[in-house]
């Protein structure tokens, strides 16, 4: 069998990036190279918006490998390919040995060429031209199928080796983590708060979670639950810390004082506050909320406006104009969805008035919060007994 390699396309948004493209580079290749770490040695390397990975010894996961990187942000597509010398009868022996099995499985095929080596002396019509014939004359049920092929081999000509592969398929797009700056997600155990992290990771942000328990009215697996969520969300932002704020006394605090139709408000800026204290302290320059227009009575325009009053970091909610088919689609994708249903009250769902205010006033919330004179201190004190959990790539929950 061929030297198999991992190649990665990030064409598209990195590539219109100016002066400051090597950045976003470098943190890409920062991130594969994480990714791949605990599985073995692998050579990284990049030329002309492509990125090539090469095992170093033999044996290693390739399958765990391409899982791995495919769900790596700033990659476009992603292949399997096997390497070999740009002589083109070894390209010819490497497209049989490599595909021609799956050659075998199918009626039609297709030849695409791709010559960044300008010096090569086949132009790219005439290696498709010459390597169609040759798997023709090896696999005599075939014929060719220019525009709707059951299968597409690909032979990329480079400055230092030639690749064939099969189609590229799809990876997760985006910008790499971390060079668009740090955020704290406010992670819930519901479907949406998942989803609002991978949207944003996507678009370059290194994320931390926040969650606020209340025992007793908040159990152990409600915890683990989350837990769980801020591991499989891992797969796609990599290492992070999750942060658990005991938020009993705060939140009973605000239902044995507030007027009830206020409440949800209340404890959400109550909330971000907190939030706002643990970001301040590790440096995240923004908070990330699941929240979508209209979806709660909390989600109103007046109650967002209220809440973001609370504090002063920015609050990105890239669910906003989202419906909740559009994130649960999402959350299918990416695969939080199954424990996002699982039944555990997060605490947000207790004490919920039966009728919230859905057009409350910043004076109003501000009079009651006046009246609440121990929940400064009640939030401090939250705040500095917060859990740190550690979560890292590949961690399995015990949930």
């Amino acid at each position: 069998m061929p030297i198999q390699e991992i190649i990665l396309a990030y064409q598209g948004e990195m590539t219109l990036k100016g002066l400051n493209r090597g950045k976003f580079e470098a943190g890409l290749a920062k991130s594969i190279r994480h990714r791949l770490e605990e599985l073995g040695p692998f050579k990284v390397h990049s030329a002309q918006s492509t990125v090539f990975i090469e095992p170093r010894e033999e044996g290693l996961d390739m399958d765990e490998a391409f899982r791995r990187v495919s769900r790596v942000f700033g990659i476009v597509k992603i292949s399997r390919a096997a390497c070999c010398d740009k002589d083109f009868a070894a390209i010819c022996d490497t497209a049989e040995a490599y595909l021609g099995q799956s050659l075998r499985s199918v009626r039609t095929f297709k030849v695409e060429a791709k010559r960044a080596d300008k010096k090569y002396p086949m132009n790219s019509p005439e290696i498709c031209r010459e390597l169609g014939a040759y798997l023709l004359s090896r696999h005599n049920h075939l014929r060719v199928d220019v525009h709707n092929p059951q299968i597409e081999i690909m032979v990329e000509i480079r400055d230092h080796a030639a690749y064939v592969h099969g189609p590229k398929v799809e990876a997760a797009g985006g910008l790499p983590v971390g060079t668009s700056g740090r955020a704290l997600n406010l992670l819930s155990g519901g479907i949406d708060s998942p989803v609002a992290a991978y949207c944003m990771a996507r678009r370059g942000l290194a994320l931390h979670h926040i969650h606020f328990a209340s025992p007793p009215y908040t159990s152990l697996r409600a915890k683990l639950k989350v837990q769980a969520l801020a591991c499989e969300l891992s797969e796609y932002i990599g290492d992070c810390v999750l942060f658990v704020v005991p938020y009993t006394k705060p939140q009973e605090y605000i239902r044995d004082h507030a007027p009830a139709p206020l409440f949800t408000v209340l404890m959400r800026r109550s909330m971000l506050r907190i939030a706002n204290k643990v970001a301040s302290k590790t440096g995240m320059e923004a908070l990330i909320t699941g929240e979508s227009l209209a979806q709660v009575a909390s989600q109103t325009m007046a109650a967002l406006a209220c809440t973001d009053a609370a504090q002063s970091l920015p609050v990105l909610r890239p669910l906003i104009g989202m419906d909740k088919s559009e994130i649960v689609a999402i959350s299918r994708r990416i695969g939080t969805f199954e424990t996002s249903i699982e039944p555990y009250e997060d605490c947000c769902t207790i004490f919920t008035p039966p009728h919230p205010k859905t057009k409350p006033t910043l004076a109003e919330i501000e009079a009651a919060e006046a009246k609440m004179p121990g929940l400064a201190e009640l939030e401090q004190t939250a705040a500095d007994e917060v859990e740190k959990i550690f979560i890292a790539i590949g961690q399995q929950p015990d949930f």
